[in-house]
């Protein structure tokens, strides 16, 4: 690659946007006077703020007179000041009568009458559902007389029979709109008068009863925050911050992508380019870099307005009177906008690259700007995943894309070095590959003719089922492919919602496999099958079925099934230790296995997971979906994305995983072998294999097989693992038949023949 055209181009692109007075506007002036604008928007309208008392109507106060010995609870018409931490407090509550019109359903009197008047409650709950008042607190007739009986039971606790049953204790009601926030509010601050009145009332009765008041409660709970202001202030930046940066780094990338390929397309001027000296991928590149820099200009531009104007707002804000008594928020650290900083570039990169491909294949900037939504579809979800209680940095979550990089990021904005330090690398390894997937695809994007002047199009939905139908392929082409994988995915998760309510508490065998049954021919097989019929010419090419394999490969798959097997099982069990599994899963899990155990049949299990299950996803995903994904050109393309659907099809987080590392074995097994067979194989045994094991396992469980022969190959825990000498093994056969696979000449696709001939064009050049 010419990193000279690179640099023309980069500075062609450059040149181009800066005269653009629309991404001037995107991203100078919205940064420079939108935030600053918006703050004194804010800072306006807090002057109007006001407090208005929200309004309680109290029936049955009469209850709680003639009553001395009881703490005063009202105080005309609010509450008493001593039931407040802070005696400003009580002003938010108004309490309120209502006349006899207003019982009647008549107009309300001018004028409220005092606390304590006769209104029913019915008056009082119809004020409440009209808005009139927020929340109505009721004492029940003979209120006061069972809190007389409840304060003489202690008084004369040495006589058993004084004392009251439990279900004779007063219970004052209150009512309240939970669709109203000001009458939820008021709710809560009308709960926490009558908690405090409350423990005056037992405290009165106590000190009577001569009884310490520390006995009903014999110790203070006074948790103290061992946090400094500043750390206080970086716990709630990091929580902001990043995720801000990141959604200001996708937009202010998305946008200039559009332009400069979506758009380009619609100017006429992107084939003057193509035609230009430079390789496709040198374009890519400088168009590229272009989109990374007005996204990190965009993004730290409207991080540092933001932060100024919220700094000055925040410090004003704590001068109303509505905020008093709350601290300003300061700046975040220094230090910590160097790490924002430097975890911007490898983020826009990532996005810009993404937003690249989105917008290469495109036809028009008006197509261009649907593709924001798949993109936030696919990117919201992993940051969204950082807010949620209990996810903390470790290595399970450093290894997700985006969301390992955001609390690496939270981390080092809160000072906490340390703990980060160890997930430095797995983040870092992570995005960076990430990345370079992303400029990958980004650069096949501009190398296909058909991605680059795609002809706009009209959809008639029975023209395109016609098409489907008469113009058909010998094989899927890449969108059916897709589609399969949709169809799948889709028609499982409306399966298992049925057979989740159709399954009782108890599981038993019969219901289990015909469970097992649908999941496998209904959910998987059967869409594959059907699309196979409709889309194609030649189904049993098509599922790779339309010839015998050799017996080298057939010995090739079982040989490689038992070496895969143990470093599979290894595999696994590192993820389950990466992401544990929940308390449910494990019952689920548990259950399953349970259950599997009471077959009628020792073949029975064998026959549902292994055998059929090898069958039904074969046909699917290394027939129908991998047919159709090698459309695309590259074959390590195909077997991945393949591998991937694999792994979405199975039911656990860490089935998906390793499901998927398994189906880069199997997807190259079927490209080079040209066959189905070798792969329904390799399945059926590493399943069979798989259940084996676990009866292998239960049985050392129960020391049956203790110092026995399979001592000298399974670990004596119970946990089916296998000894180190026979992962070493099963490493050295694995790699050496893989090698073997790799070199076996195989049939490409015409896709994959001309991406061959596109590369070594490109190579010699």
């Amino acid at each position: 690659m010419n990193w000279n055209n690179v640099k023309l181009i980069f500075a062609r692109e450059m040149r181009d946007q800066l005269r653009d007075r629309r991404t001037l506007i995107l991203i100078a002036v919205v940064p420079l006077l939108l935030y600053p604008l918006m703050g004194m928007s804010i800072f306006q309208l807090s002057q109007f703020l006001r407090h208005e008392a929200a309004k309680v109507q109290v029936v049955g106060a009469e209850e709680l007179e003639g009553h001395a010995w009881l703490p005063p609870l009202l105080d005309g018409e609010q509450f008493q000041p001593i039931l407040f931490d802070n005696p400003n407090e009580r002003k938010n509550l108004a309490l309120r009568g209502a006349t006899q019109k207003a019982v009647d359903g008549a107009e309300h009197a001018e004028h409220d009458p005092p606390v304590g008047s006769k209104t029913s409650l019915e008056a009082a709950r119809k004020l409440l559902a009209e808005g009139d008042v927020q929340v109505v607190l009721y004492f029940p007739e003979g209120f006061g007389k069972r809190l007389e009986l409840v304060r003489q039971s202690l008084l004369n606790r040495a006589e058993p029979s004084a004392t009251p049953d439990a279900t004779e204790l007063p219970e004052p009601q209150m009512f309240f709109n939970s669709a109203n926030e000001k009458s939820r509010i008021a709710q809560l601050r009308v709960e926490r008068v009558l908690r405090l009145w409350r423990t005056g009332v037992m405290q009165t009765n106590l000190r009577d009863g001569n009884v310490p008041l520390n006995a009903a409660r014999p110790f203070e709970l006074k948790p103290q925050d061992v946090a400094k202001k500043r750390q206080r202030h970086a716990a709630v930046w990091s929580k902001i911050l990043p995720f801000l940066l990141f959604v200001w780094a996708l937009t202010g990338a998305f946008y200039p992508a559009v332009d400069v390929c979506a758009g380009e397309k619609e100017r006429g001027t992107l084939e003057t380019l193509l035609a230009s000296p430079a390789q496709r991928k040198e374009i890519a590149w400088g168009k590229l870099l272009t989109i990374m820099t007005f996204s990190i200009v965009t993004a730290l531009m409207n991080l540092g307005s933001l932060g100024v104007t919220g700094k000055i707002v925040l410090e004003q804000l704590s001068k109303v009177s509505a905020f008093a008594g709350q601290d300003a928020l300061s700046l975040p650290p220094l230090e910590s906008l160097v790490w924002l900083a430097i975890a911007l570039v490898p983020v826009a990169a990532l996005f810009s690259a993404l937003c690249l491909a989105f917008a290469a294949f495109a036809r028009s900037t008006k197509e261009g700007q649907y593709y924001l939504m798949p993109l936030l579809v696919i990117i919201m979800p992993l940051m969204f995943l950082t807010m949620s209680p209990g996810i903390e940095l470790n290595l399970g979550n450093s290894l997700i894309p985006i969301t390992g990089l955001v609390l690496l990021l939270r981390s080092a904005i809160e000072g906490q070095y340390m703990q980060a330090l160890p997930f430095v690398l797995p983040v870092v390894g992570v995005t960076l590959i990430c990345c370079l997937l992303a400029i990958r695809w980004a650069e096949e994007q501009f190398n296909r003719e058909s991605v680059l002047f795609r002809e706009s199009e009209r959809l008639d939905l029975g023209r395109w089922f016609v098409h489907l139908v008469r113009d058909r392929g010998n094989t899927p082409t890449l969108v059916q492919g897709v589609l399969c994988v949709a169809m799948i995915l889709i028609v499982q998760f409306f399966i298992n919602l049925a057979l989740s309510a159709r399954s009782s508490g108890q599981l038993d065998f019969s219901f289990l496999a015909q469970t097992v049954f649908i999941s496998q021919v209904v959910c998987i097989a059967l869409p594959a099958g059907l699309m196979t019929l409709l889309f194609t010419r030649q189904p049993r090419k098509t599922l790779m079925l339309d010839r015998w394999p050799k017996f080298s490969h057939l010995a090739v798959a079982a040989l490689l099934a038992i070496f895969i097997f143990p470093l599979g099982a290894q595999f696994s069990q590192w993820v389950q230790q990466l992401y544990p599994f929940t308390p449910e899963v494990s019952a689920q899990v548990t259950a399953f296995s349970e259950t599997m155990a009471q077959s009628p049949r020792w073949w029975l299990p064998y026959l549902l997971m292994a055998v059929l299950p090898a069958v039904c996803e074969e046909i699917a995903f290394r027939g129908f979906i991998l047919s159709g994904f090698r459309h695309m050109g590259h074959k390590w393309w195909a077997i991945g994305f393949s591998a991937v659907a694999f792994g979405m099809a199975h039911f656990f987080l860490q089935q998906k995983i390793s499901a998927a590392a398994l189906g880069m074995v199997i997807g190259l097994l079927a490209v080079q072998t040209g066959s189905l067979v070798p792969c329904m194989l390799f399945h059926a045994l590493y399943n069979g294999l798989t259940l084996a094991t676990g009866d292998l396992a239960g049985q050392f469980k129960e020391d049956a097989l203790a110092n026995s022969f399979w001592e000298m190959f399974l670990v004596a825990d119970g946990s089916g693992m296998f000894q180190t000498w026979v992962l070493v093994v099963c490493l050295l056969g694995a790699g050496v038949l893989l090698g073997w696979l790799h070199r076996l000449p195989y049939l490409p696709t015409d896709e994959e023949r001309l991406q061959e001939v596109r590369e070594r064009q490109l190579a010699g050049a």
